[in-house]
């Protein structure tokens, strides 16, 4: 811990990227972990833009308990923590790959959600935006997949699922900040789904360091043993 506030404390442009893992502090099962989400459902499916296409049921009966109930959830001690770093100007900015958007109801400002979020939902056929709130309630008193009020269309939440291209603006801010950190700080994720995985390396390309918190191994371990030590 002496270390790490120690880098803090020398570093001039921090960069927070968070998992899943953080938002376990306020009762959301993170996806790969031990008795992770993933545990309970077929994860090949349930993000899968195609299988949305052909059965959109499956997503939302499945996601009803971890997405729909969101409106239930309060930021745990990562979340406020950070905000209060950012308020401070300790950390520039937060490079999420969470859809549970509790780093805005912490009160963090500078947020990147790379996997996009379902505060807003899009009707696929003419476009029209709907807010959680209008879904969820939809959700929780009809157990059908809601639909356009205006054209009949699927609504889909505006989470990139698996097979659609992530928001290219998005995409480009994350890189940007990745590139202009000298400290990254990886909290609660797996650093395995990319592009938001390999995030760090661009940090270490410009000379920068990488701390990681997690409770099991990442791919970017093997980084320690070629690197100088921290």
């Amino acid at each position: 811990m002496d270390k790490l506030i120690e880098h803090l404390r020398n570093s001039d442009y921090c960069v927070v990227l968070t998992g899943a893992g953080v938002s376990t502090f306020s009762g959301i099962p993170d996806f790969r972990g031990s008795g992770g989400l993933y545990s309970s459902f077929d994860a090949d499916k349930i993000f899968s833009f195609d299988y949305f296409l052909k059965d959109p049921s499956y997503f939302y009966s499945s996601s009803k308990d971890f997405i729909y109930n969101l409106d239930k959830k309060e930021p745990g001690s990562p979340h406020i923590v950070l905000a209060k770093l950012e308020a401070m100007g300790v950390v520039k900015s937060i490079i999420t790959q969470n859809i549970d958007m509790l780093h805005q109801k912490a009160g963090s400002q500078n947020i990147i959600e790379v996997h996009g979020s379902p505060k807003t939902h899009s009707c696929l056929n003419c476009g029209a935006k709907y807010d959680f709130e209008d879904i969820a309630a939809r959700i929780w008193h009809n157990p059908e997949p809601p639909h356009c009020i205006k054209c009949g269309g699927l609504i889909k939440p505006d989470i990139i699922f698996y097979g659609e291209l992530l928001e290219k603006n998005t995409i480009e801010k994350a890189l940007e900040e990745a590139s202009r950190a000298d400290l990254i700080i990886t909290i609660g994720t797996s650093l395995v789904v990319q592009p938001a995985a390999s995030l760090p390396l661009y940090c270490l390309d410009n000379g920068g360091k990488i701390i990681i918190i997690n409770n099991m191994d990442t791919p970017l371990e093997w980084y320690k043993y070629y690197l100088p030590a921290m």
